[in-house]
């Protein structure tokens, strides 16, 4: 004989495809603020497996609804309500969900790559019913045990995000920007977390052990009662000293030689060799003219460079994560290895350098690392880029005739 809890009925609720198409529609009305308008309330729907890529959904009431493998690749989703929702194993590449309530959803196994999820909320939270025998119960869709589990959020926004409590276990965190994110006591044991920007992010009491965290960015963490144990800390980038020095000489000091040496056409000056130097202190070089620099493997971590001349200089394997590089002049410039993830290289020159009559210097961006990076309108005719990861980069406008891809990629028109 059934129990009584296998009797009762479900919140959950089937309707037709024809009926979420024409909430859809009406939602889009009342966005654009025309007659007929309403707001989409789709709580508690069962769009389990539904094909909603690119759709409009900002402010959308999606409390309870069933998305489990469902394709939201691109979605607009800013504001909406995905209280409780249950997005397992679903597609949400690219998608915007900035300011969401998503407090309670389950997002175990989803992908959210490239995807904005800044000052949402991903708390834990639960669900209350009405129910004949107890009065209140809490909705369960399934086992919802681990929120993020096995998530995959590589080059994802989650600033500001509330995270506090969540479950993130073995989550791919790669290249995200988890700048200023709570994560007081979340589970994110064996969670990829390489290249993360975690600044001024909250660690307290979190569970890290075994994480891995190349390379990622720890200034003004609070880290105090975090698990740790076994955790990959190799590479981490953390706060920079006040001032750096090079050869007693302070680091402005010496860049200001430099830029005397390529404005007197080298009468005047002396031309800067700073390996592996920090320049995070000088804060920005916007429009600084220091064509021919050398600072192979250095640190630029989220600078001010726009239209900074760095014709000829040797950047390879430099941080340039984050930087902001539009209208640079990067004409033959060496950028072997360098990792430029998140970087805004918009209208930036990255094509051949004149050097005589029949000479030109290219530039070189063999196996630099450009995931996430902004490249809309950027003159890179004839660049290099053998073996360069230009996964989810925007190449919107940009030039890249006659350049040297990565194998199998194609630039859409």
């Amino acid at each position: 004989m059934p129990s009584a809890a296998s009797t009762r009925p479900s919140l959950v609720r089937s309707v037709h495809p024809s009926v979420v198409r024409e909430v859809l529609e009406a939602h889009a009305r009342y966005l654009k603020g025309v007659p007929n308008g309403r707001r989409a309330g789709l709580q508690y729907v069962n769009l389990s497996h539904y094909e909603l890529d690119g759709a409009d959904l900002r402010e959308a009431d999606l409390t309870g609804a069933l998305l489990h493998g469902a394709s939201l690749r691109g979605a607009r989703l800013s504001g909406a309500t995905l209280y409780g929702t249950d997005l397992r194993d679903s597609d949400l590449r690219g998608a915007d969900l900035s300011r969401c309530d998503m407090r309670g959803a389950c997002l175990r196994g989803a992908n959210l790559g490239g995807a904005n999820l800044s000052n949402c909320d991903l708390r834990e939270g639960v669900t209350a019913v009405r129910d004949e025998e107890k009065g209140l119960r809490i909705l369960d869709h399934a086992q919802r045990a681990g929120e993020l589990d096995y998530a995959l959020l590589q080059g994802a926004n989650l600033n500001g995000a509330q995270m506090s409590g969540a479950f993130a276990r073995q989550a791919d965190f790669r290249d995200a920007d988890l700048s200023n994110v709570s994560l007081q006591g979340a589970k994110l044991n064996n969670a990829v977390m390489d290249g993360a920007n975690l600044s001024g992010a909250n660690l307290h009491n979190a569970d890290l052990s075994k994480a891995s965290l190349r390379r990622a960015v720890l200034v003004g963490v609070d880290v105090s009662g975090a698990d740790l144990t076994a955790a990959d800390l190799s590479e981490v980038l953390r706060a920079p000293p006040p001032i750096i020095y090079i050869d007693d000489l302070p680091l402005g000091e010496v860049l200001e030689a430099h830029e005397l040496f390529c404005k007197s056409e080298g009468r005047e000056g002396k031309i800067a060799n700073v390996s592996e130097v920090d320049f995070r202190p000088l804060r920005r070089l916007k429009n600084r003219r220091l064509s021919g620099l050398s600072a192979p493997n250095a640190v630029f971590f989220g600078m001010d460079l726009e239209g900074v001349q760095l014709q000829g200089a040797n950047l390879s394997g430099a941080d340039l994560r984050g930087a902001k590089l539009r209208g640079a002049d990067l004409r033959g410039a060496r950028l072997v290895g360098a990792q430029l993830c998140r970087a805004d290289l918009s209208d930036a020159k990255l094509g051949p350098l004149k050097i005589d009559e029949d000479r030109v210097i290219r530039s070189d961006l063999t196996r630099a690392v450009l995931r996430g990076a902004n490249l809309r309108g950027a003159s890179a005719p004839r660049a290099r880029l053998i073996e360069a990861d230009l996964s989810g980069a925007k190449l919107d406008g940009a030039d890249l005739g006659g350049a040297e891809l990565p194998t199998g990629f194609r630039v859409v028109a």
